[in-house]
Order: C-alpha cells, then structure tokens, then sequence
C-alpha cells in the first residue's frame, strides 16, 4: 500500500469519469476535504468507503490499495474482502498505538509528578523541582489530549 499511489489513482479515476472532488465526495458521502487528503497521499480511504470508492472509480479493492490498475490477467493472491478486513484492522491498531501513546504520557507525567516531589529542599533544587512539576502537567495535559482525540476518532 502506497498513499501517494493510491491518491494518483483516485486522482486519475476521478479525472478520467469528468467528476470534481466536490462530486465524488457527494456521492461518497464524505467532505471534498477529505478527497484532497486521499489524492495528496497524506491519509488512506477509510476501509468503510472503500468499497464505494471502488464501485464509483471503476476499480478493484486491491487495484485501489496498490495504486495502480492491474494488468488483464494478473493473478491476485487475496480477494477484496480480505483486502478491505486487513485494512480495517490495520486501521484499528492505528487507533489503539494513538491510545496508548496518550496513557504512556500520563502515566510518565505521574512519574515524573512524584520524582518533583523528591527533588526539593535548596534553593536551585526548589526550582528543578517546579519545572519538573510544569513538565509532568504538560505531559499529562498532552497525554489527556492525544487519548481524548483517540477516543473522539472511535
């Protein structure tokens, strides 16, 4: 699978039928926005509309992830639902390593919440302690964030 690829051929497809973004995107059910992202390669099809996608451009499931149109008697080793459940699951593990990047920073902002606390006692190590306190909030604050967008994403 290739995003830049697969967006040349959506790309080209969607050319080819006459349509704009803002068409395909109707007919999908999705934002022009969100065509833009998939021609440009910087996100893949979400594997819900990737079946649409196909049937609206004319083109297999694995002709669309490979980004490129096979020739007429290529043999493919997997059929498109097996194609489009890989996808799915590629796409959730996606979802979970976000999930578990924001509880690693929360949970390395409570660590680092506790050694702050040991830190004090002088003047300069007063104020290790309070920036090590301002990083450990900040580093909860980013954590709170990346596993609510996570879970928003679900």
């Amino acid at each position: 699978m290739n995003r830049s690829n697969t967006g040349d051929l959506i790309s080209k497809k969607r050319k080819e039928k006459g349509w704009t973004q803002e068409q395909l995107a109707e007919r999908l059910g999705v934002s022009n926005k969100t065509i833009s992202k998939w021609e440009t390669g910087r996100c893949m099809p979400d594997y819900s509309v990737v079946k649409d996608l196909c049937a609206e451009l004319g083109v297999t499931v694995a002709e669309l992830l490979d980004g490129e149109e096979a020739a007429e008697k290529s043999v493919r080793l997997y059929d498109s639902e097996q194609m489009l459940e890989l996808l799915r699951r590629t796409q959730e593990l996606e979802k979970q390593k976000e999930l578990l990047y924001g509880v690693l920073l929360i949970v390395m902002g409570i660590a680092l919440q506790f050694l702050a606390r040991t830190i004090g006692g002088s003047g300069m190590r007063d104020f290790f302690s309070g920036l090590v306190s301002g990083a450990s909030i900040a580093e909860m604050l980013i954590g709170v964030y990346v596993v609510g967008r996570g879970l928003a994403g679900r």
